[in-house]
């Protein structure tokens, strides 16, 4: 037997393996695909040309201020997205994928259109910069000209590949370093330090004839170079590892740059007068040693951030279309032939888009409304993690886990910084925001209804049961244990089935009694399941009862199991005790027939004396290796029924803190290494808790199942129709409690 620590495996993902070996776009990791971007985009234009004014208008401590109260919030925002991200990997689109999955297409789409129209004008805001920057240097050249040519060689670069302007985006990135170091080796730094300005008197600007500006004002200023974090989440379709890179990539890039903007507020204090600060914004430029740096990483980091707004455009067009959000979707979703695998149907569309607000040739009334529909995007981005958070949903499992706080201080401050910066256009962004879900719902027709009546409350409770109930919907990010437990006239329900499934179903999930008697009348049963249901509500699990008059049969339980699934949140496991299925044995075979029919999943429960039904347990999964990687992870995960054991054996180890153990097998050696890989995967995608551990075993299952380690509990896969025998052998050899589980088909240990 070998055993394997998972604190010195490197799980890989076997997806992702699969998909390399298609004609996929080219993958990108930390570095390249998340972290340059971000740094680029947050560290730009504002960054060159108004921090010296920021400083000048509120003073060292002010700017400084401004800056950490702009960056605490894009912190948060990025916290928030990296914690989203590391409970699932995401398709392509960024956080328009994000918040489709959590709170549907709707809502999802409502954020993605203003987003993506955001990210195209914003690719015309850095050309004009560009341009502003061009012309410091050659001020005889038209200003047209240059912006034809900038966009054509923007639009070409994004064209031809994401992978070449990850390559220019390194160039940039040694440009704006020296730029950097010619500001720390530049005789301001090293000059003594006199008469600074600590808290300024907020003159205001040129452009207002300095008739002066607040706080409040500074900041709206300064807000919009924090917006650029989703610059590499963006392309999180085509990155290798998006669990990894997003959080790792964003929150440093993030980090740096408050780093480099509280540092650069100590030199422009140090640079000029307050007069001199306001006045002239190609300070920097003036006062370092080697001008011709400073103007070479303004240069770069605006033609860089209109490629990088063109491809993360081109990007959330491409997930909009594959949900058909915008007409002709699939046309536009075409990806390019070859191993690229380019969107360069949506590039263009994207492209178009922002030549022709580049032609309109002033962008000053609408680029507050690019600013606002970003602030709305970060926003949701934290209202979904604080949702799903409070949920205490199965699915909700990151591998980073933030304060609540954390989320709720990014929403607030979000919203609260829109408002600031402008109020009016604040209510047009969140009126078109509202406005949009109700066009998408009319486009789906009858694929995604949208039910509006009379009644909020109302409306939502209407539309959410016609998707669940009418539409069918497998909801597998909302999945939760609904438990439906037969009880026998006779029977006596034990205090370990109590603490079991208490622990299978709090907080969220919903346990149903139903008692069958053989009596005239209900009433010698009732009490018992009154006794039941309220031993389970007083340890917080969520319990209902009913009592049949009607014998413990096959037809009765067939018409229970018939009837319950058509009502609303219908049972999604049938639980039954194993001494009884046992006694019974051919003549239950058309309850499991009808469970499987109706997607329910079935769980047989064996109890064994001695075994511990609490705190501290040892849990033993045994999970039955799927070795062909070039099958998706789902389907691999499908075939082996292990999603349901997966989803119990995660919510029963967090309940009791119990040590949970993962166990396969294999009979020939040359499985070994596959068979790893595959458990090692599944741990890595299903969120299985780090400090679980792994055990690969040679041998068949009767003689594994003898030698394994000692275990409380094991879970044990269960055919859709079960065998008996294998079931009675393996009771017996388990040496433990027993869960065999069958999935239902409408659940995913990777939601």
């Amino acid at each position: 037997m070998l055993r394997i620590s998972d604190r010195n495996s490197k799980p890989r993902d076997q997806a992702a393996k699969a998909n390399q070996k298609k004609a996929q776009p080219s993958l990108y990791g930390t570095f390249e695909g998340v972290f340059t971007p971000t740094v680029l985009t947050i560290l730009g234009a504002i960054m060159y040309l108004r921090l010296g004014w920021v400083v000048g208008n509120a003073g060292l401590l002010g700017a400084i201020m401004v800056i950490l109260l702009a960056c605490s919030i894009t912190l948060a925002t990025g916290l928030s997205l990296a914690s989203i991200a590391t409970n699932t990997r995401l398709d392509a689109g960024g956080p328009y994928a994000i918040i489709s999955r959590a709170l549907g297409l709707e809502t999802g789409g409502s954020i993605g259109l203003p987003l993506f129209l955001s990210q195209t004008l914003a690719v015309s805001m850095y050309i004009f910069a560009f341009r502003e920057g061009w012309l410091y240097l050659f001020p005889e050249h038209n200003a047209l000209a240059i912006d034809l040519i900038s966009f054509a060689l923007v639009a070409l670069i994004a064209y031809i590949s994401a992978g070449l302007m990850f390559r220019i985006q390194f160039l940039v990135l040694a440009l704006m370093g020296i730029s950097l170091l010619a500001v720390l080796f530049s005789d301001v730094t090293w000059q003594p330090a006199t008469d600074l300005v600590v808290w300024g008197e907020f003159p205001g600007s040129a452009d207002s004839n300095f008739s002066g500006t607040n706080f409040w004002g500074v900041f709206a200023v300064f807000f919009p170079a924090t917006t650029g974090i989703m610059a590499g989440a963006n392309m999180s379709g085509e990155l290798r590892d998006s669990r990894r890179s997003i959080p790792a990539g964003a929150l440093s890039a993030i980090v740096l740059s408050t780093i480099i903007y509280v540092l650069l507020c100590f030199w422009f204090a140090r640079a000029g007068s307050t007069d001199e600060l306001v006045s002239n914004y190609t300070i920097m430029t003036d006062r370092v040693r080697w001008g011709w740096t400073i103007l070479a990483g303004l240069l770069g980091a605006t033609f860089s951030q209109a490629i990088s707004s063109l491809v993360g455009a081109s990007r959330i067009l491409l997930a909009l279309a594959k949900n058909e959000v915008v007409p002709q979707g699939k046309w536009v979703s075409q990806l390019s032939n070859g191993t690229s695998g380019e969107p360069r149907n949506a590039l263009l569309i994207s492209a178009t888009i922002a030549l022709t607000a580049l032609m309109l040739r002033n962008l000053n009334a609408i680029a507050p409304l690019i600013t606002m529909f970003f602030l709305i995007t970060y926003a949701t981005l934290n209202l979904v993690l604080f949702i799903e958070s409070s949920l205490g949903l199965t699915s909700f499992r990151p591998t980073l886990r933030i304060p609540r706080i954390v989320s709720l201080f990014g929403f607030v401050g979000c919203l609260l910084s829109m408002f600031i910066i402008n109020a009016t256009l604040s209510l047009i962004a969140i009126a078109a925001v509202l406005f949009i879900p109700i066009r998408i719902a009319n486009r789906q027709g009858k694929r995604q209804p949208a039910n509006i009546s009379s009644g909020l409350f109302e409306s939502i409770a209407r539309w959410a049961a016609s998707k669940v109930v009418d539409m069918d919907m497998t909801t597998l990010r909302a999945w939760r244990p609904n438990v439906l437990l037969p009880i026998e006239d006779n029977s006596v329900i034990e205090a370990h089935l109590y603490q079991l499934l208490t622990a299978l179903c709090k907080p969220e999930g919903v346990i149903k009694l139903v008692g069958f008697t053989d009596q005239a009348s209900t009433n010698a049963i009732e009490p018992k399941l009154e006794a039941a249901r309220m031993a389970l509500r007083e340890q917080g699990a969520f319990t209902t009862s009913a009592a049949l008059n009607a014998p413990t049969d096959v037809r009765s339980m067939v018409a229970v199991l018939q009837a319950l699934k058509t009502t609303f949140f219908g049972p999604n496991i049938l639980f039954l005790q194993l001494p009884y299925v046992l006694k019974q044995q051919e003549d239950m075979l058309p309850v499991f027939e009808t469970a499987q029919k109706l997607k329910i999943g079935v769980v047989l429960f064996s109890h064994q004396k001695g075994t511990r039904m609490g705190q501290g347990a040892t849990i033993n999964l045994w999970i039955r290796p799927q070795i062909d990687d070039e099958i998706p992870m789902q389907e691999r995960l499908r075939l082996g029924s292990i999603n349901l054991s997966v989803l119990l054996a995660f919510k029963l180890a967090r309940a009791w803190d119990a040590e949970l153990n993962l166990i396969s097998t294999v009979t020939e050696p040359s499985q070994m290494e596959a068979a790893k890989a595959y458990v090692d995967a599944l741990k890595d995608l299903c969120r299985i808790p780090n400090r679980s551990l792994t055990y690969m075993m040679m041998g068949h299952l009767d003689a594994c199942m003898a030698i394994a380690p000692r275990a409380d509990i094991s879970f044990i896969g269960l055919a859709a129709i079960p065998d008996f025998d294998f079931v009675t052998r393996m009771q017996g050899l388990a040496n433990s409690s027993c869960l065999f589980i069958g999935d239902s088909g409408g659940e995913s240990a990777l939601a």
